[in-house]
């Protein structure tokens, strides 16, 4: 078995108990990407002499017995809107292709201060806005399983390379499925965190009611380390969540008898397709064998998600992005002949049709004469759903839902349509709104080989339920031993 398509957990324990180095680590990854990144274009920027850099000091302090953390030496990918001091971060737009932070995420100190290494940034729908990563600028990120299809998005890099054997783990960012969507196309784990156990700042941001950074993995396990890397309150983030910080890694027993299962029969009935509905009729038995038993939630507000999400995050996305315009940030035209000249001229250059048309809308919304009609309504009806979701876990410990719709799609399929695109987001963007955890995790593969993600939802901060039912469910089924061939 080579280095790089080891689990995150093993390659660290092998670190540190000195099997191997950190730098034949790093060799067996980034060999990896010389082969495999020409066929998948997971990552915009790589950060080799860095990586390498990081990995001498770090090899340095483990040989003089210094403890190197609990990511020591362990190469991870970074989506490309997490800020990054000294290493460009684009958000896949032209709007900032030359934007270089002077500061860390958050999270990106967390990594680092665990001993992580941070290999490069990861491919990525524009600003976070798309289900496919078709909307970047920089290039079109392909599925591992199949490269004519999408690896979804907007985490589409994130997923892809993690699928693919070129990182351990990536971070991503989940404004309405963005990390679960992706890991559900690529047969990875994506894990979508309580609003506020995991800090914003440093996100670059899209909707920061919605916004929530978390990890892809190769296991439930490895998303469980990662979680503790990067959880916890910081003070630099208004809607952080100052709570006793946990370990999660003790949560990870085989074991989810008596455990109650909630299903919403409707929910999953229409649009669903056949084989996705199969996988989730299977998982269903898997978890009763397992000793869960299922019981019946009614979802009712559930069906507005969509057309709540859509409201809620366009109006956002309209005032987050009203800073780029190329004065105060981000690409400025060459030529133009007055201010407005100036403000017209480089947001239409700088930013690409599916966030125009995102912009346009969140404007529309918040517009005078239509902001009670659209954007109250629609946080109305989010506490509706909010509510909904909190009656239904008094009677269950999790809800299991398909993570999408469909498997991956062919590229060009969705993305002359929009509103179909958007379809694609239906199982996901219920989380975002009412700011639960989430966990998608491999769950079977439909007619042509593509695989299908299992969604399990808990209750605010009770990642620890989650994670313990996801690696039962991972440890009970085949499906994460299952590798692309690339």
């Amino acid at each position: 078995m080579e280095l790089y398509n080891q689990t995150l957990s093993n390659i660290a324990n092998d670190i540190k108990s000195k099997k191997i180095t950190i730098r034949e680590v790093l060799d067996s990854v980034y060999s990896r990407i010389d082969n495999i990144e020409p066929k998948i274009d997971a990552y915009i920027t790589l950060t080799k002499d860095n990586a390498y850099k990081r990995a001498d000091e770090l090899q340095e302090k483990l040989n003089s017995g210094e403890d190197i953390g609990i990511l020591g030496g362990v190469p991870i990918a970074i989506k490309d809107n997490i800020c990054t001091n000294g290493v460009k971060t684009t958000c896949a737009s032209k709007m900032l292709e030359n934007f270089v932070p002077i500061y860390d995420a958050t999270v990106i100190e967390k990594l680092e201060n665990a001993g992580a290494i941070i290999l490069g940034k990861t491919n990525m729908d524009e600003f976070a806005m798309g289900s496919s990563t078709e909307s970047s600028y920089m290039k079109k990120t392909k599925n591992p399983w199949n490269t004519n299809h999408v690896p979804g998005g907007s985490s589409g890099g994130s997923a892809a390379c993690v699928s693919a054997d070129m990182a351990y783990a990536s971070l991503g960012s989940d404004t309405g499925g963005s990390i679960r969507q992706p890991a559900s196309y690529c047969s990875v784990v994506g894990l979508k965190p309580t609003y506020g156990l995991v800090s914003r700042y440093g996100l670059i941001a899209y909707a920061s009611s919605l916004d929530q950074i978390g990890p892809l993995t190769k296991t439930v396990e490895d998303a469980a380390i990662m979680l503790n890397v990067i959880s916890g309150y910081d003070p630099k983030d208004t809607t952080s969540a100052n709570i006793e910080k946990k370990d999660y890694i003790k949560s990870l027993k085989n074991d989810i008898k008596g455990i109650k299962i909630g299903i919403d029969e409707n929910f999953v009935k229409d649009g669903v397709n056949l084989d996705v509905k199969t996988a989730y009729e299977n998982s269903l038995n898997v978890l009763k064998e397992l000793g869960a038993e299922i019981v019946n939630v009614d979802l009712k507000y559930a069906k507005y998600s969509l057309a709540t999400y859509y409201i809620i995050a366009t109006a956002e996305a309209s005032s987050n992005l009203g800073r780029y315009d190329g004065i105060r940030f981000g690409h400025r035209a060459s030529e133009f002949d007055d201010l407005t000249a100036l403000y017209v001229k480089s947001r239409t250059e700088g930013f690409g049709d599916e966030v125009k048309r995102r912009i346009m809308l969140g404007t529309y919304v918040l517009s005078s004469g239509y902001y009670d009609a659209y954007y109250k309504r629609a946080q109305q009806v989010r506490t509706l759903i909010i509510e909904n979701f909190k009656k239904a876990f008094e009677i269950c410990d999790t809800i299991l839902i398909p993570t999408a719709p469909n498997t991956s799609f062919k590229f060009g399929e969705k993305s002359t349509n929009p509103i179909e695109m958007y379809l694609e987001d239906i199982y996901t963007v219920p989380v975002n709104i009412t700011g639960l955890p989430a966990i998608s995790v491999p769950g079977g593969f439909d007619t042509n080989g593509m695989p299908i993600g299992m969604q399990f939802i808990c209750s605010a901060f009770n990642e620890e339920k989650l994670l313990q039912i996801a690696y039962t469910y991972e440890q009970n089924t085949d499906f994460s031993k299952n590798k692309p061939i690339l």
